[in-house]
């Protein structure tokens, strides 16, 4: 017994703590003499070891280890001699020397993880066994992951207290809310009070921070901690508090005192950023179901193919919402499915990006900016992105108020794979006295479709007060393909098949004379062109708070003419100066496709260019970009005998879809073309855009192309001075109103007389 024993013990292991200490261990992994149920004792022992840095690490006498050997097993007098013979052995400790630890700790900066071939190497260095050279390092290891851990869990615990802390002045806060409608008491949300609900809502966070926590713990234990919270619990009450609105203010939305409103917009206070994130998350909730839902909440149109809401029983299914619709504002609501031509990811990140979104929706987002970023999502995408947003959104006439509208925009990404953008207004917080709409939950469903496309379910629900719109566009602004979700959708299809066509690679190449379109380059700095132009030409049809216009007093304009100015200076895509806009919108008994065609069409372009001056127009260059003919980008060329216009060309652009059109053109110097046609920067070719926005002046009886009158705006952008100090006079002024004045009559001219019967 005791030779076998003896032999066990040769085979021994010896572990070497951190001050130099060798342990024995046999070969079951426990230390000599001592039974299984002495190692929770033990390893308690290497856990403060491993918790204590080197130059703290105690001395341990051999009394220490040896206190509590031999307590097992005692029945037997052989097994204790020979116990008390293993101790004995035990008992010769070996220290390594300072040298020997700074040169340990030293090499264990550079490389942690020796191989057995360093390990040999140290051996002989530094006068110790490779196995200790091996353990001295996986101790050392193991120290390290030690304090690591105790670090990043004080932080976490840290930051749990923050959360806590932040949860408590919410409460507080919420003590000092009045509302007005209630005397003082919380108003509830379903059959909780405010303070529950946020409550629950700090205890979702808080249960996150857990299990974040228990991710890194379970790094260095091996297994992941319990959750005690794993527990169903019921999802929120979508309903939020009813916060008062403000009035609206009624009066010309064109004046200058608006610029100093938006100006000044700052964004939301540390005490309303949780009210936000709490409206955004019920929000979410409620579009999803909107997009989603069917009869009795919504209704097919029977005028344009679009589902209507039917608000008795979307107040029926959301009673709370953000409160009752204002006196005197109407509701409009719409929802449309498009397929497009976009990958959903690609789609999300125009959508989240304020500049990207408001250039693709140019004819309907006149100005947009972020107010302040709340969150920028997680995992590298957007997926709990909430953004502040200031924005105007417009019809391409003088006749129609812009609506702005200062609201909140959160994405996400679903279980089901879908991706969910979302806005809802934020009047409550920031009282805009301009402020004429304001929007319930609203956005898009995006769904990914094979090959590239994407399926966009897209709502748009909107209350406002309309009394300021023109009485010809009324009948359009009041079915909702103004501002509806039909014109969102069509507007996102034609962008998407441009911006499909302007990354083609099949595309014939056009002599152009002297000019020749060569390569890829070529077509894309042209198609970059004709988008800055187009975006310039929307933001100059009607006044907005952003585009720095201004109406002249006393210009003496016919009343259905807006003319306005602004100072062109350090512009280089706007030649310097002073630059007059002038615009007006009428209704014409003709189709919208028929009013198209004959604007866009070269050959009938003297028929109502008065620059023209009568001259010949040809197409020197075509580029489609989309799937209908009249989807394209072209480079004019005016055969005038006049001779400063010989050298003259035109960039026009056209574009239609079931809910607008647009014919946008500008001269260009041939010199800034060459550049561009050679793949150059467009940026700096100097552009003042002039064209038509035609819109149908209602809904159409039936889904029959061509139903109805046309309701056409028709505007000009002129440099009148070239010095952007000089005074404007008031010739420029009626220089403008004559030319805008004898286009229309043309153009009335040229359609009326085809379409009188002879």
């Amino acid at each position: 017994m005791p030779s076998r024993i003896s032999r066990r013990a040769n085979k021994m292991s010896s572990l070497v703590v951190n001050d130099g200490t060798d342990i024995g261990f046999s070969s079951s992994g426990l230390p000599l003499g001592q039974s299984s149920s002495m190692m929770d004792s033990q390893l308690h022992s290497l856990d403060m070891l491993s918790n204590t840095s080197e130059s703290e690490m105690p001395r341990l006498s051999s009394e220490d280890f040896g206190s509590k050997s031999g307590n097992e097993g005692n029945s037997a007098g052989d097994e204790q001699d020979v116990n008390n013979k293993s101790l004995n052995k035990r008992k010769r400790y070996h220290r390594h020397t300072q040298h020997q630890i700074q040169e340990l700790e030293a090499y264990f900066k550079e490389c942690p993880h020796p191989d057995d071939k360093q390990r040999k190497e140290l051996s002989r260095e530094l006068g110790l066994e490779p196995l200790q050279i091996k353990f001295w390092f996986q101790n050392k290891r193991t120290q390290m992951k030690t304090k690591n851990e105790r670090s990043e869990n004080s932080q976490l615990r840290a930051e749990n207290e923050k959360l806590r802390a932040e949860n408590l002045r919410f409460r507080e806060a919420l003590g000092n809310v009045s509302c007005p409608n209630c005397g003082g008491q919380q108003p509830p949300i379903g059959e909780m009070s405010y303070d529950e609900h946020h409550l629950r809502l700090e205890n979702t966070r808080l249960r996150e921070e857990i299990e974040r926590i228990s991710t890194i713990a379970s790094k260095y234990v091996g297994k992941p901690f319990s959750n005690h919270n794993n527990g169903y619990s019921p999802p929120l009450d979508l309903g939020v508090p009813a916060f008062s609105t403000p009035q609206s203010v009624n009066g010309d939305a064109y004046g200058d005192g608006e610029d100093v409103i938006m100006s000044s917009l700052i964004g939301p206070s540390d005490t309303e950023k949780p009210f936000i994130i709490e409206l955004a998350v019920a929000a979410m909730e409620e579009f999803v179901q909107l997009a989603h839902m069917q009869e009795p909440l919504w209704f097919p149109s029977i005028e344009n193919g679009t589902s209507l809401l039917n608000e008795e029983e979307y107040f029926r299914i959301f009673p709370r919402g953000i409160g009752p619709k204002p006196d005197g504002f109407k509701t409009e609501a719409s929802r449309e499915t498009a397929i497009v031509i976009m990958n959903h990811v690609n789609l999300v990140e125009i959508l989240m990006d304020v500049n990207h979104w408001s250039s693709m929706f140019s004819g309907v987002v006149s100005r947009a900016s972020t107010i302040d970023v709340l969150s920028t999502g997680v995992a590298g995408n957007f997926n709990g992105a909430l953004q502040v947003i200031l924005a105007e959104f417009q019809v391409p006439s003088p006749q129609v108020p812009t609506r702005e509208c200062y609201f909140a925009r959160y994405c996400k990404h679903r279980v089901d794979g879908t991706w969910a953008v979302v806005d809802v207004s934020l009047d409550h917080l920031r009282a805009i006295p301009s402020a004429r709409c304001r929007r319930r939950p609203s956005g898009c469903l995006i769904q990914e479709m094979p090959n590239g496309y994407s399926k966009v379910t897209w709502v748009e629900h909107i209350e406002v007060d309309d009394s300021a719109v023109h009485n010809i566009y009324k009948p359009l602004v009041s079915s909702g393909l103004a501002f509806g979700a039909k014109r969102w959708t069509a507007t996102l299809d034609r962008q998407c098949e441009r911006l499909a066509s302007a990354m083609a690679t099949n595309f014939p190449t056009n002599d152009l004379g002297n000019i020749v379109l060569t390569n890829q380059d070529s077509r894309k700095s042209m198609l970059k062109l004709a988008e800055r132009m187009v975006n310039s030409f929307c933001s100059g049809m009607s006044a907005t708070a952003g585009n720095q216009w201004s109406t002249l007093s006393g210009s003496g304009s016919d009343d259905n003419v807006r003319v306005m100015t602004r100072k062109s200076v350090d512009d280089p895509g706007r030649p310097p100066g002073i630059v007059l806009s002038a615009a007006t919108s009428f209704w014409l008994p003709i189709s919208p496709k028929r009013v198209f065609d004959f604007l866009r069409d070269e050959n009938t372009r003297s028929e109502w260019d008065i620059l023209s001056n009568g001259g010949v127009v040809q197409e020197m260059a075509h580029i489609a970009n989309g799937r209908e003919t009249g989807n394209c980008v072209s480079l004019l060329r005016v055969n005038s005998s006049n001779s400063s216009q010989s050298n003259m060309l035109i960039l026009q652009e056209s574009s239609t879809d079931p809910t607008n059109s647009y014919v946008v053109y500008a001269p260009v110097d041939i010199g800034a073309m060459n550049i561009v046609l050679g793949g150059g920067d467009p940026d700096f070719v100097a552009l003042l855009p002039s064209g038509f926005a035609i819109l149908p002046d209602g809904p159409p009886g039936n889904s029959r192309v061509g139903c109805g009158g046309s309701l056409l705006t028709v505007a000009f952008q002129i440099l009148v001075d070239s010095i952007p100090t000089a005074k404007l006079s008031l010739g420029s002024v009626a220089t403008v109103n004559n030319l805008i004045a004898c286009t229309v009559d043309r153009i009335k001219a040229s359609l009326l007389s085809e379409s009188t019967p002879s």
